[in-house]
């Protein structure tokens, strides 16, 4: 059909044809902006007359640009045209008849509503999320249907045999049905689809300047879409008698062989298939265009115009070597030199990302030490290019990336993010403080705000609450009492943050809602959060494009939505969603994506992130037409993209000077070398090594020379020292007084992570309540206990994780508890849970027990519950883990209230694993049964001995608060961070 088109169009056409190329080493704004002018300045009014159509708008600037560079002084510009601008009705007024009026396009966001509901409709089981993002995805492919002009007709008239997968079988017919109601619904609009619309405008201004063509110049440069109707524009401007096409980096040297073996085939004539085209080479959409224009690369002639951006000619012929298909590449190493050179193109290989961005930024920084000249990064990498504008900031040097970044990664987008995601999650405390300490979130009380959301932070350390706001006041009104900070964040700070965030809360918890409802209480919300300088900036003006634009489609959309996928939704379209900065960065430095790099050049070109996967990307698969339907249809096959990515090399290795750079792994593993590194590497015999760089990379941040720190012994003065300790703060004391220093003196606590794994302290506390309630208010009744558990068990507050895993084990040990309790009827339960503390040398020794006993003899048991192991003989022998001792100290000097004997037991009651394979067992240090046991008459006393003199030797005298003094018995690690530990353990 295109054939056919064309023959027809141009059957009038003159023979000569206006057609040029600019090969790869010379500057291509540059070049043909000094073309022009050569041309037609010569009246500054000809020049004005003109026309230049070009592929965007980042193409107009970069043209501007050269035409400024160029003219030495004032200067007229001619018109320059977008062809893929979407708003393309300004851009060609002036040569389309207005008698037939194209219809308006149907919005975007808009068409993806109504194909999101279609898709629903279909009887697919996706959520509203799910159906917006295939929605997108099925855009993206009924356009190419549209650009590449395959009517939806031919998908029913394919025969693919039966070797199609049920999979893409389904997929198929999901798309047959959507497309079949889609032009209702488009009928419904009165509108049509923007590629539509694009070929029937382009198609107009082709038609009106075949029969009338303008009165100046048109030129049509760098537009490489081989789409048909660019292809028909294209050769109605070469034939004018005023218009040129000027194409960049067509490769007119290649031998006949080479550009034939790119593809596309006829037709087998006996199978009716194809032979594979070579989608991946950097000229076989060039070749595609050309074929669709009905020309001849042999019609073109060398754009001649020289600028000082230009690279020596030989890098024209290395880089056509370098992309040769992989058959003709054995026929490397019999270049002559000059084909194979690749002077001034230098490569950089680092070991991280981050150390590729710190080369990159010194690089670019470097250039700055020449007057006048230039650089750019290009790069598809946006996390790189992030890292490199952020080191540039140590020089004060500010670097627009023109790429632009997510709305999902900036703040605005994050806030509404982060408010989606508290919501869903029920105000689960990590997504709860992730919203309350956002930096957009109050700015007119910031500093009052903030120390309320770090009080809450404080409160929230643990294990999660109950789930929603009502989870968040129980669990303060637990915690009132405890600390009086917090009962002023309870008291004052909360309620107010609680109140902004209860309308979210009420509406995401009733099932699903209509989205524009869930999208005017997001927008609500944010706006009570954040005030009107949320919308302020550029992001946040799109922002709030995106909210406005949403409810106003969403109508067309899915009816309901659970509100759980609400926040998956917008993630989906802000990751879309590009911000670009306003200009006002360095005016010698870019940063630039490979889209808008295409038509740039500079001094020194840094081609970033050249690895595979990123340079090229992976092809992003299809998941509504399978690789084998896309090649019947003729459309492009998913791996084009990466001979685009290889054209865009070439252009950028037409730089006078060029940096390549890789890194050998990236966040996650190692990388594998981008297949054009390894062509550039083989061709040239090894690329010339950036070694400045490399030293300057290795010595930016090397300090010269390392001062490990000693080990840290501070001795404060006595009088300044604690004279109060607990019995579970000796062994701490003993093993690493530097941990207890900083911990009583410096008061330097530890804190739990937010909504944390129930640890092992976290369950043994939950089981001493259980056992403390059953005791108090059960009065040890055996088939309470069981009971009692289940109850914490089945508390909301409980974490699943502990509720799923250790339900059957708790149960267990619980029921051998009781069992133990009830078979010695002699021993009697004294007390659970009591403190009491008494004064010993000078120094005030507190603790709490977990139950003391009394036993038939009248003496008293020392009991304490374990959920893990209980400490080992050769720890007690050492003189640590003697708890159990110093507690009997206290009891039998009359520190515990209404308790009064002589302790001679002391006992570990374990919940874990027993030796028969259940759970519950009783262990002591006395018992006579084990080797190397210790006299329970003699345990109190050595007890005793060992707290005195560690009592005499840190808290009543001057020794020195040691590190790791013992660090076989020191395991804590919460302070080696602050002792440096790492730059002294082990060095003495």
């Amino acid at each position: 059909m295109v054939g056919r088109e064309i023959v027809s169009i141009f059957s009038t056409m003159p023979e000569r044809l206006h057609l040029y190329t600019i090969p790869p080493h010379r500057a291509f704004a540059d070049a043909l902006a000094i073309g022009l002018i050569r041309r037609f300045g010569s009246d500054p009014m000809r020049l004005a007359r003109g026309t230049v159509l070009l592929p965007n708008n980042r193409a107009k600037r970069a043209i501007q640009d050269a035409f400024v560079r160029a003219s030495a002084g004032g200067l007229l510009l001619p018109r320059l045209v977008a062809v893929g601008d979407p708003e393309l009705d300004e851009a060609v007024f002036d040569a389309v008849d207005d008698a037939e009026p194209v219809p308006p396009a149907v919005e975007p966001l808009q068409r993806r509503m109504i194909l999101a509901r279609l898709i629903q409709a279909s009887g697919s089981p996706v959520d509203a999320a799910e159906a917006v993002r295939l929605a997108g995805e099925l855009a993206a492919t009924l356009d190419q249907l549209l650009i590449e002009e395959v009517h939806p007709r031919r998908l029913r008239e394919l025969e693919l045999g039966p070797e199609l997968s049920a999979h893409w079988e389904r997929s198929l017919a999901l798309f047959e049905t959507v497309l079949t109601r889609w032009p209702e619904e488009l009928a419904k609009l009165g509108r049509i689809d923007l590629a539509e619309r694009r070929r029937r405008l382009l198609d107009k201004v082709a038609k009106r300047w075949r029969q009338t063509p303008p009165l100046g110049f048109v030129c049509a440069a760098g537009i490489t879409t081989s789409a048909p109707a660019f292809a028909r524009l294209l050769r109605v401007v070469a034939g004018m008698p005023l218009g040129m096409v000027v194409l960049p980096g067509l490769a007119t040297g290649i031998s006949d062989a080479e550009w034939d073996s790119l593809g596309p085939f006829p037709p087998d004539p006996v199978t009716g298939r194809r032979r594979r085209s070579v989608e991946t080479h950097p000229q076989y959409h060039l070749k595609l265009l050309l074929e669709r224009m009905g020309v001849h690369r042999s019609e073109f002639d060398s754009w001649r115009a020289a600028s000082e951006l230009d690279a020596p000619p030989a890098r024209s012929r290395a880089i056509a070597s370098a992309m040769q298909p992989p058959e003709l590449t054995h026929g490397w190493t019999d270049l002559p030199r000059a084909e194979r050179r690749l002077d001034g193109v230098r490569a950089l290989e680092v070991a991280t990302p981050a150390e590729e961005a710190q080369a990159i930024a010194l690089a670019l920084r470097e250039t700055l030490e020449t007057p006048g000249r230039t650089a750019a990064l290009v790069t598809p990498d946006r996390a790189l290019a992030r890292r490199v504008a952020a080191h540039c900031a140590r020089w004060g040097l500010a670097i627009d990336d023109s790429a632009g970044q997510p709305l999902s990664v900036l703040p605005p987008g994050t806030l509404l993010l982060a408010l989606a995601d508290a919501a869903s999650q029920a105000f689960a405390p990590m997504a709860l403080l992730t919203l309350l300490k956002h930096p957009l979130v109050m700015p007119e009380t910031r500093l009052e705000w903030l120390e309320g959301a770090r009080s809450l932070d404080r409160a929230l350390r643990g294990p999660r609450p109950a789930p929603g706001l009502t989870g968040i006041d129980r669990h303060l009104a637990e915690q009132d009492g405890r600390d009086g900070h917090l009962r002023r964040v309870a008291q004052g700070w909360w309620p107010e943050a609680r109140a902004l965030l209860a309308p979210l809360e009420v509406l995401f918890g009733i099932g699903p809602q209509p989205l524009r409802a869930l999208i005017a209480t997001l927008r609500e919300a944010a706006q009570a959060l954040g005030g009107d300088s949320l919308w302020s900036r550029a992001d946040g003006r799109a922002v709030a494009d995106l909210l406005d634009d949403l409810e106003r489609e969403v109508a067309h959309g899915p009816a309901l939505a659970e509100p759980d996928a609400l926040g998956l939704m917008l993630r989906t379209l802000m990751d879309e969603t590009a911000v670009r900065p306003p200009q006002g960065g360095h005016p010698r430095l870019a940063i630039l994506g490979v889209i808008e790099a295409r038509l740039q050049t500079a001094d020194l070109m840094i081609l970033g992130g050249l690895n595979e996967g990123v340079w090229p990307g992976l092809p992003a698969p299809d998941p509504w037409l399978a690789p084998r339907i896309r090649a019947e249809l003729g459309m492009p096959g998913l791996e084009r993209r990466i001979g685009l990515a290889a054209h865009d090399l070439a252009s950028g290795l037409g730089a006078p000077e060029v940096l390549l750079t890789r890194s050998r792994r990236d966040a996650s593993a190692p990388t594998i070398a981008s297949r054009f590194w390894l062509r550039l590497e083989a061709l040239s015999g090894g690329l010339e090594r950036a070694g400045d760089l490399a030293v300057w990379l290795k010595g930016i941040d090397d300090p010269g020379a390392h001062e490990p720190a000693e080990r840290p012994a501070p001795m404060p003065a006595v009088a300044a020292r604690p004279k109060a300790i607990s019995v579970t703060e000796v062994d701490r004391l003993k093993a690493d007084p530097y941990a207890f220093y900083a911990r009583r003196m410096l008061r330097l606590m530890p804190l739990d992570p937010v909504d944390a794994d129930p640890s092992a302290a976290w369950r043994g506390t939950a089981v001493h309540a259980v056992l403390e309630n059953w005791f108090e208010i059960d009065d040890c009744a055996p088939e309470k206990l069981s009971a009692r558990a289940e109850a914490m068990l089945a508390d909301e507050r409980t974490h699943p994780m502990m509720r799923a895993l250790w339900q059957p084990r708790l149960r267990e040990a619980i029921d051998w508890i009781a069992t133990q309790i009830a078979a010695d009827p002699a021993r009697k339960v004294l007390a659970v849970e009591k403190r009491g503390a008494i004064v010993f040398d000078g120094v005030a020794l507190s603790g709490t027990f977990d139950r003391i006993d009394r036993l038939a003899d009248g003496n008293l048991a020392i009991v304490d519950y374990k959920t893990g192991k209980p400490p080992s003989l050769a720890a007690v022998r050492e003189g640590f883990s003697l708890q159990l001792g110093l507690l009997g100290l206290i009891a039998e000097r009359g520190g515990f209230d209404g308790i009064a004997g002589r302790a001679t037991g002391f006992e570990y009651w374990s919940l874990s694993r027993n030796k028969f394979g259940g759970f519950g067992y009783v262990e002591s240090p006395c018992d006579p049964k084990r080797r190397d046991y210790l006299p329970a008459n003699e345990f109190v006393d050595r007890a005793v001995a060992q707290f005195e003199g560690a009592a005499r030797m840190w808290l009543t005298g001057d020794e020195p608060f040691t590190a790791k003094l013992h660090p076989d018995y020191a395991p804590y690690t919460e302070y080696d961070q602050l002792m440096r530990r790492d730059e002294w353990y082990g060095r003495d």
